[in-house]
This record gives C-alpha cells, sequence and structure tokens, in this order.
C-alpha cells in the first residue's frame, strides 16, 4: 500500500523511482531547436485564420489589434522565461499557477492549455487534410471530400509516429518546416511587391457603417469590432507559449528557454507583418475578411490559377510545422498534468523512445472525435471556423490570463526563489499581457460567433473539476513542479535533484511550504 500524506486539501502518494523510470523524457534540443518548436508551432496562423479580424474590424482596427498583441505577447513571453528559467520541468503553465496559486489553480491553468492545444492540433489537422484533399484532387483526381475523416485519421496517424519517434526527431523536423514555412512568406511578400500587385488603396475599401459607434475610414465597422479582431489576431502568435513544455527534453532550460522565445517571437512578427500588409494589399480588405486561404489567393492573384496545386503545397508545409509543433505541445502538457496525478497516471508513459506516446495517442482521439462530431453536428460548416478554433483560442487566453497573474503572485510569495533569467518587463510585462488578455476575453464573450465554444469549456471544465474533486486531488505525486510548490522554490530541478528528492522529506517529516 503506497505511503499517504495530506497537504494542503490534497493528498500526495509515495510514488519513488520506479515510477519516474518509466516517465523519463530525453534531452535533445538546444536552443535553435527550442526556436524551430516555437516557430513551427505559430505558422500555419500566417496561412489562414487571422483574416477573419479584418472583416470584423477593418484593416485599421485589426492593425491597432495587431500592435496591442505585440505587446501582450512580448511581456507574456518574457514572464513565462522567467517562470521557466526557475522552474526548468516540463509543467509549464500548469507549473507555473500550481506554485502560484495552489492545485486547483494549477490545475484550471494546466487545463486550459489542454483544451488549447487539443483543440488547436484539430483545426490544423482540418486546414491540412483541406489542402492536401485539393491537391490530390487536382493532381491525381483522388478526392475523398465526402470522407474527410480518412485523412483526418491519416494525418494524425503520421504526426503521432513522427512525435513519438524521439525528441531530436521532434526538434530537427521542427527547424526544418520553420526554415521551409518562412521562406514561403518571404517569398510571397518578395513577389507581391515586385509583381505590383499590391494595392495599398484596397487596405481601407471596406464600406464604413455608418450607424456603429466611432465608425470611420480606419474604423469602418466602430469600435466594438476591435474586441472581436483580438482573438482572430492571436492566431498568427498562439502557440509561442508552449516553449516551457519543453524544459525537460532541452539541454540547458534556463538559457534557452528565454532566448528561445524572445527570437521566434522577433521572427513571428516580422511574417505576420508581412501577411498583414502585404497579404491585405494584394487581394483588399474585403476580399481578404471572408477567405478561407488567404495566402493562397494572394499567391493565385500574383501568378494565376495554374500554380494552384503547387502552391496548395507549400502552404502544406506551413501546416505541416504547426501540426509538429501543437501535437508536442498537447503530448507534454498532458504528460505532466497525468505525472502528478492530476490527470490519470497513465497518460505519461514515456516508452522505450523516452516521448508521451500514451498522451500523444490520447489527445489525437479527442481531437479526431471532437472533429468528427462538430461537422456531423455542423453539416458544411466548418468545424474550425464554429467552433474548435474558438475553443483553441479561449483555452489559450484563460491560460495566458492565468499565467501572468501567476507571474505577478510567485515574485511576491517566492522571493527567495532562485531566478536565472529575469524578465527586462519585470511586472509591467505581466500587468500588460493580463490587461490585453482581459480585453480579448471580453471579446469572446460579446461575440456571439463564440457562443458555443464557451458552452463546450465550461462542459470541459465542470466534468474535469468534479473528477479531480472526487478522486484526483486524493492521489497526487511530488513530480518536479509539485516539489517546486511545496519548497517555495528550492526543490525542482530534476536535471540536478532527481525525480523523487522531496519524498523523504515529505513522508518523514513536513514539507516546507
Amino acid at each position: 500500500m503506497a505511503e499517504l500524506k495530506k497537504v494542503g486539501g490534497v493528498t500526495y502518494t509515495s510514488a519513488g523511482s520506479e515510477y519516474f523510470d518509466k516517465r523519463r523524457l530525453k534531452r535533445a534540443a538546444g536552443v535553435w531547436g527550442l526556436w524551430g518548436l516555437a516557430v513551427a508551432a505559430v505558422i500555419s496562423g500566417d496561412f489562414s485564420g487571422w483574416n477573419a479580424g479584418i472583416g470584423f474590424a477593418g484593416f485599421g482596427g485589426y492593425l491597432i489589434a495587431f500592435v496591442l498583441l505585440v505587446i501582450m505577447y512580448y511581456g507574456l513571453v518574457f514572464s513565462i522565461g522567467e517562470m521557466a528559467a526557475a522552474m526548468p520541468h516540463t509543467g509549464g503553465a500548469y507549473s507555473f499557477a500550481r506554485s502560484a496559486m495552489g492545485p486547483w489553480g494549477g490545475l484550471a491553468t494546466g487545463l486550459a492549455e489542454t483544451v488549447e492545444y487539443v483543440a488547436t492540433t484539430a483545426v490544423v489537422v482540418y486546414f491540412t487534410a483541406q489542402y492536401t484533399n485539393g491537391i490530390t484532387t487536382q493532381l491525381l483526381h483522388f478526392d475523398l471530400s465526402a470522407n474527410m475523416w480518412i485523412w483526418w485519421a491519416v494525418l494524425y496517424l503520421i504526426f503521432i509516429a513522427l512525435n513519438a519517434a524521439g525528441a531530436a526527431v521532434s526538434f530537427r523536423f521542427a527547424i526544418v518546416v520553420s526554415i521551409l514555412s518562412i521562406g514561403i512568406i518571404v517569398a510571397f511578400g518578395v513577389m507581391a511587391l515586385v509583381s505590383g500587385s499590391v494595392d495599398w488603396g484596397s487596405l481601407w475599401n471596406i464600406p464604413i457603417d455608418e450607424d456603429a459607434f466611432g465608425s470611420n475610414a480606419i474604423l469602418p465597422n466602430g469600435l466594438l469590432p476591435l474586441l472581436f479582431a483580438l482573438p482572430f489576431g492571436m492566431w498568427l502568435f498562439l502557440g509561442i507559449e508552449q516553449l516551457p513544455l519543453a524544459a525537460e527534453e532541452s539541454h540547458n532550460p534556463s538559457r534557452d528557454i528565454p532566448r528561445a522565445g524572445v527570437w521566434a517571437r522577433g521572427t513571428l512578427i516580422v511574417t505576420g507583418l508581412i501577411v498583414v500588409f502585404l497579404n491585405t494589399g494584394v487581394l483588399g480588405a474585403e476580399a481578404t475578411g471572408g477567405s478561407l486561404e488567404p495566402l493562397l489567393d494572394g499567391f493565385r492573384v500574383i501568378v494565376g490559377d495554374q500554380l494552384a496545386a503547387l502552391l496548395s503545397l507549400f502552404a502544406v508545409i506551413g501546416l505541416f510545422a504547426s501540426l509538429m509543433g501543437i501535437m508536442f505541445a498537447y503530448g507534454r502538457n498532458m504528460y505532466s498534468l497525468s505525472r502528478a496525478g492530476y490527470y490519470p497516471k497513465f497518460l505519461s508513459y514515456t516508452g522505450t523512445r523516452q516521448t508521451p506516446w500514451v498522451a500523444l495517442v490520447v489527445g489525437a482521439a479527442i481531437g479526431f472525435v471532437a472533429l468528427v462530431v462538430v461537422q456531423a453536428a455542423g453539416g458544411d460548416a466548418s468545424p474550425a471556423g464554429v467552433i474548435v478554433l474558438n475553443i483553441a483560442c479561449w483555452g489559450a487566453i484563460v491560460s495566458y490570463c492565468l499565467q501572468s497573474i501567476a507571474f505577478l503572485v510567485l515574485r511576491k510569495k517566492f522571493p527567495n526563489a532562485p531566478r536565472p533569467y529575469k524578465s527586462p518587463w519585470g511586472l509591467f510585462g505581466a500587468w500588460s499581457a493580463l490587461i490585453i488578455g482581459i480585453a480579448t476575453f471580453i471579446g469572446f464573450l460579446v461575440n456571439p460567433t463564440f457562443f458555443l465554444a464557451i458552452i463546450a469549456i465550461i462542459i470541459i471544465y465542470a466534468l474535469i473539476f468534479i473528477g479531480f474533486a472526487v478522486y484526483g486531488r486524493h492521489r497526487l505525486v511530488l513530480s518536479p513542479e509539485e516539489e517546486y510548490a511545496l519548497s517555495g522554490g528550492l526543490h525542482g530541478d530534476p536535471q540536478k535533484e532527481g525525480y523523487d528528492a522531496m519524498e523523504g522529506e515529505v513522508f518523514e517529516g513536513e514539507p516546507k511550504a
């Protein structure tokens, strides 16, 4: 019978070294591997999804939203860089919030990231299947549009296999596809300028709604749609916050995760500016706002329809990049929460290649079922546009707000904890991310498009919280994330201390906090 210890409203079970031996990860990433992972997770957002915000707020409104989100993500990246350097273990957002706000806060934040990453993977699978089917239909006359679930299953299986093959494979693949994707976006920008296809006047071609409050040439639909544009603007950057999840697979996480985050941030700002200005300039704001594939539509204007299949192939590279990166994220997120006992513990098995293959399979199964169910419920409507994309963004913004709060709390709560890296924006960065995050959250609440997503999220949270209250909170394990929280920031680096450093202290004496 495992020894039990009640601490702060939860109960810990002694695990020992054998438990953690079955749940080890392999260190395989330097700063460039981490940069590639962060860029790969985000880059598909430059290909599609971001542009719907222009339809709501016009180009001027979207540009304001873009600037606000640049500030928010810099504040967030700096803040999580400081926390990740202090907590070099896989938990990421869950770990930060667990230390700041206790087990329930940790679960709430970690669950938000699970929802974000599983839903985002499903969205990317959906778009990748659409592009891939278009290529095979045009070039090979092989059309599965009536049975798209086959493409979804094939894509999930391929990328589960790639992610399960080992961390080194994941990081190398991420670097390659990130560079290729950046090359495609830069090539588009050069072609748009050289060909003379950019019409700067068309940036403002959305008609002014005279009845909307505050409407003008810059804000054609008024002030309120600024809030609507923020969630879609997130699609240019959503996913970069996953970097701390690679801490136990990084050679030097305290140094490389903050550095990779800043470099990736700069890269994504440049690619975002290219598509926001030049893609919109080629298509015009009105057409951009309603496009399902804005970058491809921009290429078609420049070179014509005859190269559509080839251009679709280029777009798939960016989607492959994000599919690899986001699947990595949900695998590690679910791994860390299950290793600590918040989710079923079997999800954290890593196998001989030291990758969380069980979490990868279960997350894929959840995403696949979500696509099938939403597609069946929505008929011909896009599940990405109707529910799944909205669920992903909602999970992300909840996670951002809670991580910003965690940063502010930890600066006071753990003043003596080692901080190898300190945010150059300090408290201002966390407050900026929190305030803009709350404004974005309000944008979700007041936009009826997101109603079904909010209902789905409420149901998910209710089920998980009930399960944790009844079962999970009585069976937690002293993973590195939990050790850090209980020790006041003095324990929790498995690279230096091992994975069961506090077992004797907790089960034979009293924890420090």
